[in-house]
């Protein structure tokens, strides 16, 4: 490697089996070169979160990373770990600060079918990156009252709107997105689509938000008229808008192959969705694309925390790491296409091949082998599930 990797650590069981991929199937193979950043919640909390942030913006000097999954602290985090405040959540924050959109597909072996009969082809979510409920305010209403939103122009003009009449205690949000972001991820969607030449799907509850989800509507549609429209045509492939409950309805019926572009939250729901439908949780990968061409590879799922409970005690566990070995792999493979290095991409293409081989060869982790269709499959505690992926991975070329 002439470049390095920014490499993000994580929490729980997700921490453990990143140590685990490194030690086996990485450092033996390659001259790994990272930027470490431990974005473990501990760690978070002793830097004030500081050390999260800094690691996107060392993202945005060497463009591609490689994250572990981490936890977003509720109450019961704050007892557990002791934290100074319930930080944001750390992808939300490096969506933020790289202003990109995360695609998501599954991971598809033989042997593991989904659970909607009729896809065939894997669906890719296209998820936005930044603002809404990620990063939003709120206030506990302690009684009765008026809230307002009230936008402040820089001439100090306001724009108010009552938000609601309390009688009494309640709750209150406040969402936000930008102009400048909205157009990234549209952008970032035609130009995905039009590169892997499938559809693309928008949805959104415009009916019902007339202004905040219609104007997602309205800049998607003016920058594919403008920008877009006779490129797809010529490439044979199709953009529509329809509502997001409409969507979903579709989605079950399809056949799969095309690209479901989500607001933020409709986007983290249905791609755990679409993943589990495909099998698990754990095998679909994750990429969060900056408009700049930034790339940050995770796995798409959380930390197992029972797992990771239960590793504590000693137990055995059965963790599939799938999802976080294909996060490697996308990362090594982009860093050896930005630096021409084709042995980088071939030893990502390889490791691929050997992890899906290996649960087509009928030893996987318990999670899979609950759901296939394969007979006399071999179950494999998470540390042997690696070791095995090793061993296939020095049987082929």
């Amino acid at each position: 490697m002439t470049t390095p990797l920014v490499e993000m650590d994580g929490d729980e069981m997700t921490r453990i089996l990143w140590k685990m991929i490194k030690e086996e199937l990485l450092e033996p193979y390659i001259d790994l070169q990272t930027e470490y950043y431990d974005l473990g919640l501990e760690h978070r909390n002793e830097t004030d979160d500081q050390v999260t942030l800094d690691s996107a913006e060392a993202t945005k000097k060497y463009g591609v990373a490689v994250k572990c999954a981490t936890i977003t602290p509720n109450a019961a985090r704050m007892t557990e770990y002791n934290l100074k405040e319930m930080w944001k959540s750390p992808n939300g924050t490096i969506r933020a600060a790289l202003d990109g959109t995360v695609f998501r597909a599954p991971i598809v072996v033989k042997g593991i079918e989904p659970c909607v009969r009729n896809w065939e082809k894997p669906i890719t979510l296209a998820r936005h990156a930044y603002g809404d409920v990620y990063k939003n305010a709120e206030i506990k209403v302690p009684g009765a009252g008026k809230a307002e939103l009230v936008f402040t122009a820089q001439d100090g003009t306001q724009i108010r709107e009552t938000i609601h009449e309390f009688t009494g205690a309640g709750i209150l949000q406040g969402i936000h997105n930008t102009d400048e972001s909205i157009s990234s991820f549209a952008r970032a969607c035609f130009n995905f689509a039009l590169d892997t030449k499938q559809d693309l799907w928008f949805a959104t509850k415009d009916t019902i938000s007339k202004k905040y989800d219609h104007n997602f509507k309205d800049i998607f549609q003016e920058i594919y008229d403008t920008e877009y429209k006779d490129r797809f045509e010529a490439a044979g492939i199709e953009y529509f808008y329809t509502l997001i409950d409409d969507a979903v309805a579709r989605v079950m019926k399809a056949k799969g192959g095309f690209i479901w572009a989500c607001k933020n939250y409709d986007g983290d729901v249905m791609s755990d969705m679409v993943s589990s439908a495909f099998g698990s949780l754990a095998m679909m990968t994750s990429v969060l694309v900056s408009p700049s061409g930034v790339y940050e590879y995770e796995a798409a799922h959380g930390t197992v925390q029972r797992h990771y409970y239960k590793h504590l005690k000693g137990e055995e566990t059965s963790t599939n790491s799938v999802a976080t070995i294909f996060a490697w792999t996308g990362a090594l493979r982009k860093r050896g296409e930005l630096d021409q290095n084709q042995e980088l991409m071939a030893f990502a293409d390889r490791l691929e091949r050997a992890t899906t081989q290996t649960i087509e060869a009928g030893k996987m982790t318990k999670d899979l082998a609950l759901i296939t269709s394969l007979k006399d499959v071999t179950v494999l505690n998470s540390a042997d599930f690696i070791k095995a992926v090793r061993a296939t991975f020095e049987e082929i070329s």
